[in-house]
């Protein structure tokens, strides 16, 4: 290659330079011209002036020039003939320069990534050339040198990849797992999931979403007639310290009576009893809601301080810890706390002597030697900024806000034989009064607590409590949210040879005294008391925890292999909060669905309890699994179904980015044509257009309503929903302004408010119809319906002119409700012929015409025109950016809705009544079931006018379909 160059650098110049010198020669000009021709140079313009006289001769063409023989000598015969008359000389100089340095860079630079050897034709290339320069030819061994010599520097600079074995290592795998987690935060049980689920980044956690394997229907036999595991360690844990007087009077400021439990709930605030509620804003009730929580009273023990948890979403901490940071004015933190990463055991730092003494492994020394320091896993707090304050104090007051996540575990199980797997897994601890030697000082906490009697007695009194748990059918059958603190040894030592799956014992099932007390009167507030609450406590029991490696060390010195290991004084013992969750309270059907129980633990024993749980054949759930077990509960889910709160409406514009992504990838023949089916909004629900068209459509009717309240223009009224204590003020963007507008309410039927219980239960009662074989005659006397005249619904809706409730959907005949799926109000002729024909499915939406279709069309044509155009556009920058500006104003995507929304209601052949969100078939109930919102107005107007019988039929159409099915609408309270 290096020879090729050579040769061309040689004829370029020769060629040069023959040109320059046929120029002068040519050029015999007379003395006498001689001064006209520089004067012809003097006035002509620095750049060249080429035209075709110039170079040919009259008569002559550009393409005779090279037809003689000879090539360039056929050209130089007739040099005088075609040479131009006069010439610019440093011009033409400086042209043929570039010429010349462009041709040079193209030779020097090579056109690829291949090596000297490989540029050879095949016939000449050798194996022997990739490792041995000399067997290339003389011209290329020089390069091939050079690029030998960088190559070897390459590999110096190189870190050698270590082998699989080292970096499997333990020392190694923590360490770079410890890198991995700084991004998006492990579970404790990360490793666990993250080998048989799909895992997903959310909130700020690596979580696992959905199990690998075929187990949808597996895990709700396993809610239905066994057992579920979740690992709800992500959820956020906020600790408030000081005196209970002025912690209550602050937090009054963030919730409201009128929404049912509030944190003065004299069950709650004894510590029986976990409480939960919805939190808005200071003073700002019965907007801006800030999201669900649930709280946790420390028992009392003499002392006017107190200490509550309340346990939040992680979409919603950053919002409610704001809120309670400024009610409670804590602009200085408490202290900033820098964590080191702690190990899961004391004596972790001694590993490496361990396995030299046992000669099972050798581990290679690093630098330091001896002096080197294990890699410490971390866990909890570890992952926390350093530099970051999770503690603030208020100087006034003295209430202290502490940030607790992930340093309380928190695992649920849920399903019938959640007793029997608490139980055959977990074992109350020894009392302990004496230490037998110096290895009894990682215990010494619980020594010192069975010096006293009184929490001997206590302890005993838990024990007997917890060993009841055997006796029960059912979690359900516990008071709702009853709390039960224990202090239990090591779970490790009681694990099964193999795995085996927990099941009741059917002699414990007596009707005793003891049993019957716990069903009436629950757990005594002095057994809700738990060492967990005290932070050294917690710390002394994650730091002293026995290894798996000095564990499994001691079972192999056992006489008797796989025998029981009895660690006697040694057994750590762990403090623990159960909690019992209620299942399904609403309604009438499966009551007690979906009960189970949560575990509090200290930080640091998540692996410990996890795999004794999993060898009692309990089946594990992720994100998904939670989602349907809410949904089988017919309860909101956190934060998907709260649209009102931020971390709502965050999650409806992820959504909906995610489903308009996943539309624009379908090619244009592929995609549904949303504007053609009459669906306005596929991908999110217009909540604020709704109820704002509701609330219009009955103003302009005259005869329904009465005149709006002097508060209809607001987004919320006084008081708030019927079937929820959740006010939710849902906020929209402003299509203008893209400002956030209030625009309705929002009630869901978890709770209701005291002061309209009534009308709670006689909205419920008059969904049901009052006539026909269908009617429930039982329950409407239950519920005392009145009959649906003006003066009972008309407060109702002079109190909540833009309400949305939420509503449970079960479909009559075949169909799957899907997600943002439309409900509607059959007209008369859709009741009439359900009524004639039994297996009616619905009537079928009108296809609507595309008003956006020649919009698309020339917006298309534009493009392409501007493709086209490219080179003349970039003359004009200005033209550019002009065109760009309405183009993307004119983004149209064929087949969705590119305008502002007209009236939601009317857009269809049917009136819209609210929207899905969430649908799926039922597994409980055998058919299609879905739940959403709809308006309070609309469900009245459509309720006053639909005949006895028919009371409560509404019409389910999903987002790409033209067909309406029918389906019952049912408000459970």
């Amino acid at each position: 290659m290096q020879f090729y160059e050579e040769r061309l650098i040689e004829l370029s110049v020769t060629q040069t330079i023959l040109c320059f010198c046929n120029l002068f020669s040519s050029l015999n000009l007379p003395g006498d011209a001689h001064s006209e021709q520089q004067q012809k140079f003097s006035n002509q313009s620095s750049g060249p002036s080429y035209r075709k006289d110039q170079y040919f001769s009259k008569g002559q063409s550009r393409g005779e020039r090279g037809r003689g023989r000879g090539g360039w000598q056929g050209g130089h015969q007739s040099v005088s003939e075609e040479m131009p008359k006069y010439i610019t000389v440093s011009t033409f100089a400086q042209a043929r320069a570039a010429e010349i340095k462009a041709m040079l860079k193209a030779v020097s630079q090579k056109s690829s990534n291949s090596l000297v050897f490989q540029t050879l034709p095949r016939h000449m290339r050798r194996r022997a050339m990739s490792h041995n320069v000399k067997r290339l030819p003389r011209r290329l061994q020089e390069m091939a040198k050079k690029e030998a010599e960088k190559a070897v520097h390459q590999k110096k600079e190189q870190s050698k990849t270590k082998c699989r074995k080292a970096r499997r290592r333990h020392v190694n795998l923590v360490a770079e797992f410890n890198h991995r987690q700084r991004k998006n935060i492990w579970l404790e049980t990360h490793i666990w999931h993250a080998k048989r689920f799909h895992m997903i980044k959310k909130w700020g956690y690596c979580l696992g979403n959905s199990p690998t394997e075929k187990s949808y229907r597996a895990c709700y036999r396993a809610m239905t007639k066994h057992c579920l595991l979740q690992d709800l360690s992500y959820y956020c844990c906020l600790e408030l310290k000081g005196k209970e007087n002025e912690l209550l009077k602050q937090l009054a400021r963030i919730c409201s009576i009128d929404t049912g439990l509030t944190f003065q709930e004299v069950s709650c605030l004894s510590g029986r009893f976990e409480g939960c509620l919805n939190l808005y804003r200071a003073d700002r009730y019965p907007e801006d809601m800030l999201g669900p929580v649930t709280f946790i009273w420390k028992p009392r023990d003499g002392s006017e301080n107190r200490q509550l948890w309340i346990w939040v979403h992680p979409a919603l901490k950053q919002d409610i810890l704001r809120e309670l940071k400024a009610i409670f004015q804590c602009s200085e933190p408490e202290e900033v706390c820098i964590t080191e990463p702690v190990t899961t055991s004391i004596q972790e730092e001694k590993q490496v002597e361990v396995v030299m003494r046992l000669g099972n492994k050798r581990k290679k020394e690093d630098k330091e030697g001896e002096k080197a320091v294990p890699v410490k896993k971390i866990i909890g707090d570890g992952t926390r900024d350093p530099f970051q304050s999770y503690s603030w104090i208020a100087q006034t007051s003295g209430v202290a806000i502490s940030d607790r996540s992930m340093e309380i575990l928190r695992y649920r199980l849920i399903g019938p034989l959640s007793n029997s797997v608490l139980t055959e897994t977990l074992k109350a601890a020894s009392v302990q009064t004496e230490m037998a030697d110096s290895e009894t000082e990682l215990n010494n906490w619980w020594v010192e607590n069975c010096k006293d009697s009184a929490k001997v007695s206590l302890h005993q009194c838990q024990s007997a409590i917890f060993e009841l748990l055997e006796g029960m059918s059912s979690p359900s059958d516990m008071p709702p949210g009853t709390i039960l603190g224990l202090t239990v040894g090591d779970p490790r030592v009681n694990l099964p040879k193999k795995k085996t799956k927990a099941m009741p014992d059917f002699q414990k099932y007596q009707d005793n005294d003891k049993v019957r007390q716990l069903y009436l009167k629950g757990v005594p507030a002095d057994c809700a008391h738990s060492f967990i609450w005290d932070h050294d406590i917690c710390k002394n029991v994650t730091e002293n925890k026995i290894s798996e490696q000095d564990l499994n060390h001691m079972r192999a010195q056992l006489l008797v292999p796989g025998s029981h290991l009895d660690l006697g004084p040694c057994e750590s013992k762990i403090p623990i909060l159960l909690v019992q969750q209620p299942g399904k309270m609403a309604g009438e059907d499966r009551p007690g669905w979906g009960s189970g129980w949560d575990i509090y633990l200290p930080k640091g024993w998540g692996m410990a309890f996890w795999i004794p749980f999993i060898y009692r054949g309990v089946r594990v759930g992720g994100l998904q699994e939670a989602l349907k077990h809410s949904e089988y509960q017919r309860i909101p889910h956190t934060p998907n179904d709260f649209p009102d709160c931020q971390a709502g409406m965050q999650f409806a514009k992820e959504l909906e980015t995610s489903l308009l992504e996943k539309f624009k990838r379908h090619p244009p023949a592929k995609r549904a044509n949303y504007v053609k089916l009459g669906t306005l909004s596929p991908f999110i629900c217009p909540w604020g257009q709704l109820t704002k068209n509701w609330e219009g459509r009955m103003k302009a009717s005259g005869g329904f309503l009465c005149p709006s309240s002097p508060h209809s223009d607001c987004c919320t009224t006084e008081g708030q929903t019927l079937c929820d204590p959740k006010a939710e003020v849902v906020r929209e963007a402003s299509p203008e302004t893209g400002e956030a507008e209030e625009t309705m309410e929002v009630m869901s039927s978890e709770g209701a408010l005291k002061t309209e219980d009534k009308l709670l239960m006689q909205l419920s009662a008059w969904c049901y119809p009052t006539a026909g074989k269908d009617r429930r005659i039982r329950l409407i006397s239950r519920l005392g319906q009145k009959e649906m005249a003006e003066d009972a619904f008309l407060p109702i809706l002079t109190r909540y002119p833009r309400a949305l409730i939420w509503v449970n959907l079960s479909l009559l005949r075949k169909g799957n409700p899907e997600l943002h799926a439309m409900i509607c109000i059959p007209t008369e002729d859709d009741l009439l012929q359900l009524s004639k024909d039994k297996l009616f499915c619905g009537p079928q939406e009108p296809k609507h015409r595309d008003i956006f279709k020649d919009k698309v069309q020339k917006q298309k044509e534009k493009k392409k025109k501007k493709k086209d155009n490219v080179k003349s556009l970039e003359s004009d920058p200005a033209g550019i950016l002009d065109e760009g500006a309405t183009e993307d104003h004119e983004d149209l995507i064929l087949g969705l809705w590119s305008d502002a929304l007209p009236d939601v209601t009317s857009h269809c052949s049917r009136t819209v009544l609210g929207y899905v969100t969430r649908g799926d078939f039922s597994l409980a109930a055998g058919c299609g079931e879905a739940l959403g919102f709809v308006s309070l107005t609309g469900l009245i107007y459509m309720l006053h006018n639909q005949p006895a019988d028919k009371k409560g039929l509404v019409l389910l159409r999903t987002p790409a379909s033209l067909q309406y099915r029918f389906a019952r609408l049912t408000i459970e309270v």
